[in-house]
C-alpha cells in the first residue's frame, strides 16, 4: 500500500508524497517548492526517487530542478508537453503504465485546464492524483483547452470507481461549495458536505482528499444532468456539454 503525505504550501497548494514501503520508492507529486518536500522526506527517512508532474504550471513544477539536484530523482510527465516540464526524464502518454515500486499507476490524458494535463490513477490503491483537472466540488479553469475537452476529461474521471480518493492540488473546496449551492441549494448531499467542509476549515484542517462518489453527488461540474441545476440555469433541454460550459462561465465570474 502507498503511504501518502500531504504537504500544504504557498497559499492554497498541496504537494503529495507517495511512498511504496516495500521498495522504498517515493514520489513527489506536483512539487511547487523543494524545501518543504526535502523537510518531509528527512522527517520520515525517505529517499525521493521520482517526481510526478500532472502539468506544466509553475506551482506544480517549481521545485523540480532543485529536488533533482538534491536527490537525483527521476522526473515524470506528459511527453508532448516535455518542453514546458522542467528536467523531465520519462515522457508518458495516455494509456501508459507507470510503476512506483510495486504500485501501478495508469496514465490518463485529461486536457482542458492545459493542453497537456495528465492524471495518475493507482487503481489498486484507490487513489487518483488529478492535479488541477478535478477539484473538490470544482474543476480547473480552462486556460488552454476547450469546454468540450474538459467535459470529456471530467467524464472520463467520473467513470472511475466511486471509492477512488481524489487528491487534487488546491484547497478550493469551501469557495467551490458556496458556488455549488447557488446552482443546487436543494441538494442534501451538498448541504451535508458543506457543513463538514466549514467545520474542517474552521479547525485549519484540509478538505482533501474527497472521494469520487462524494464528488459525483456534490460537484456541479459532474452533475450536468441535475434537473435543479438545469432549471436554475434555464437550460432544461440543453446538451450536457452546454450545461457544463455555462457552469464554468458562471464559476469564472463568481466571487
Amino acid at each position: 500500500m502507498l503511504e501518502i503525505v500531504q504537504i500544504p504550501v504557498l497559499f492554497d497548494n498541496y504537494i503529495y508524497l507517495a511512498h511504496d514501503a516495500g521498495s522504498g520508492a517515493t514520489a513527489a507529486i506536483d512539487p511547487a517548492l523543494a524545501e518543504p518536500v526535502l523537510d518531509a522526506l528527512h522527517a520520515r527517512g525517505w529517499q525521493l526517487t521520482h517526481i510526478l508532474n500532472t502539468h506544466h504550471h509553475i506551482d506544480h513544477i517549481g521545485g523540480n530542478i532543485e529536488l533533482k539536484q538534491a536527490t537525483g530523482c527521476i522526473i515524470v510527465g506528459y511527453g508532448e508537453d516535455a518542453a514546458r516540464i522542467s528536467g523531465i526524464d520519462v515522457q508518458l502518454k495516455d494509456g501508459d503504465v507507470f510503476m512506483l515500486g510495486s504500485a501501478r499507476a495508469d496514465v490518463l490524458f485529461v486536457p482542458g485546464h492545459t493542453r497537456g494535463h495528465i492524471t495518475y490513477w493507482f487503481a489498486d490503491e484507490h487513489v487518483l492524483f488529478c492535479g488541477d483537472t478535478l477539484f473538490s466540488m470544482g474543476c480547473g479553469r480552462l486556460f488552454e483547452g476547450t469546454p468540450e475537452q474538459m467535459y470529456a476529461s471530467l467524464s472520463r474521471i467520473a467513470a472511475l470507481p466511486e471509492d477512488t480518493l481524489v487528491y487534487c492540488t488546491h484547497e478550493y473546496t469551501e469557495s467551490n461549495g458556496r458556488f455549488a449551492l447557488t446552482l443546487e441549494p436543494g441538494n442534501g448531499d451538498l448541504q451535508t458536505r458543506m457543513a463538514e467542509v466549514r467545520g474542517l476549515r474552521a479547525e485549519g484542517r484540509p478538505t482533501v482528499p474527497s472521494t469520487l462518489g462524494v464528488e459525483k453527488r456534490t460537484n456541479p461540474f459532474l452533475r450536468t444532468e441535475s434537473v435543479e441545476i438545469r432549471k436554475n440555469l434555464g437550460m432544461l433541454n440543453a446538451a450536457p456539454v452546454q450545461v457544463f460550459t455555462e457552469i464554468r462561465h458562471r464559476k469564472d465570474r463568481f466571487q
